[in-house]
């Protein structure tokens, strides 16, 4: 899931396909060691940091975090500026964690509040803080063309198949693991349904958005996550999924203009929609269960959990956004965002070259311009 899910899930930008894959997996083969040494110091034995395969996937799990937020900036970022980001972001991390888990002994064993909230509004104040105005129109590379976007459908086909295995990892074995994996599938199938039906709904003439398809169809995982092991039942976490669905949807269509025009958060994955509204919706889930009774704790402290993951992912997103500002880190000029060639040695064939150039006639302009152009080639 970190490296090939979220790796090809970030590959729908036309021209930045090489980063989106290899910046990913130098993040998260840095955040998982990173991750390991920052948990694992809240947690000594005889003064030494011990290796498990528990604490590994909760280091898997921090990344995890780092790489939600690498989709908030994706495009605007130097590899050096992402590292200090990975850094700064997996410490806080730690610190949050530890008070969610072992302080406040709150539930949360798919993590929507500690991981996705977490990671989708760091990497959201980070946005805020990078703000282009030059980009305030967008920018000729910040979009795809059909081979990137299916590209892109290889990591949403591939998280949504082991989502169920990322909300139980942590789980008791026996009962509360099967639950895990059961509700979560439950609610992923019924946010599939929602997805395609409200893109179909706010589109032309009732057709389907890849973008949607993408990321929506993945949202009733994170939603689920709180509550995963909880005895819901099927129905309650297809409710979970459906409306996780909606509004991943519906966020998409309408909210991120809105944040890019209104609030000058340009971003880029839209993981606002994927991770942030459906990391309180699942939230809110775990508060309404636990007050039920679904499991044992207590209401008062899930609403502190999710309280404080904003809290410290607004106040540290941030900080390491004025950070990641400052004016020696490699920061890609406005012409050069959402371009690979920036950062990476790309070798292209003349016939490559001349048919992007055609592909890109024929976006731009209209038929009788490229008929023309190949006339002239």
């Amino acid at each position: 899931m970190i490296f090939i899910g979220f790796g090809f899930l970030m590959t729908f930008l036309k021209r930045y396909g090489f980063s989106s894959v290899g910046l990913n997996l130098l993040l998260a083969a840095f955040a998982l060691q990173w991750g390991l040494i920052m948990q694992g110091l809240w947690h000594l034995e005889d003064g030494k940091i011990k290796v498990s395969i528990f604490k590994m996937i909760n280091a898997d799990f921090s990344t995890a975090t780092v790489l939600i937020s690498f989709g908030a900036v994706l495009g605007k970022t130097s590899p050096v500026q992402l590292l200090i980001m990975t850094i700064l972001e997996i410490t806080i991390f730690g610190i949050n964690e530890h008070l969610v888990a072992e302080i406040l002994g709150a539930n949360d064993v798919g993590a929507s509040m500690i991981i996705h909230a977490f990671g989708a509004y760091f990497g959201l104040a980070v946005a805020r803080m990078l703000y282009r105005p030059a980009l305030r129109n967008s920018h000729e590379n910040d979009g795809s063309v059909y081979h990137s976007d299916l590209f892109a459908m290889i990591g949403t086909v591939f998280l949504w198949m082991f989502w169920p295995s990322f909300n139980s990892a942590i789980a008791e074995s026996g009962t509360d693991q099967l639950m895990a994996v059961t509700n979560t599938y439950f609610s992923l199938a019924a946010c599939v349904l929602s997805a395609y039906a409200v893109s179909s709904l706010v589109e032309h003439k009732g057709k389907l958005d890849m973008v949607h398809i993408q990321n929506a169809t993945l949202a009733g995982g994170v939603a689920v996550g709180t509550c995963a092991d909880m005895d819901i039942g099927p129905f309650g976490a297809m409710i979970i999924g459906f409306v996780a669905g909606i509004i991943s949807t519906l966020g998409f269509k309408f909210l991120t203009p809105i944040l890019a025009s209104n609030l000058g958060i340009q971003d880029t994955c839209g993981v606002h929609n994927l991770h942030g509204m459906p990391g309180i919706l699942g939230g809110i889930a775990g508060i309404v269960a636990v007050a039920l009774g679904k499991k044992n704790g207590s209401a008062a402290m899930q609403g502190a959990a999710l309280a404080s993951s904003l809290g410290f992912a607004l106040v540290g997103g941030t900080i390491t956004g004025l950070i990641m500002k400052l004016p020696f880190w490699g920061q890609p000029p406005d012409q050069n965002c959402f371009d690979d060639s920036i950062y990476w040695e790309i070798v292209l064939s003349h016939t490559w070259l001349m048919w992007h150039t055609v592909l890109y006639y024929i976006e731009r302009d209209h038929l009788e311009t490229h008929i023309k152009y190949l006339i002239c080639k």
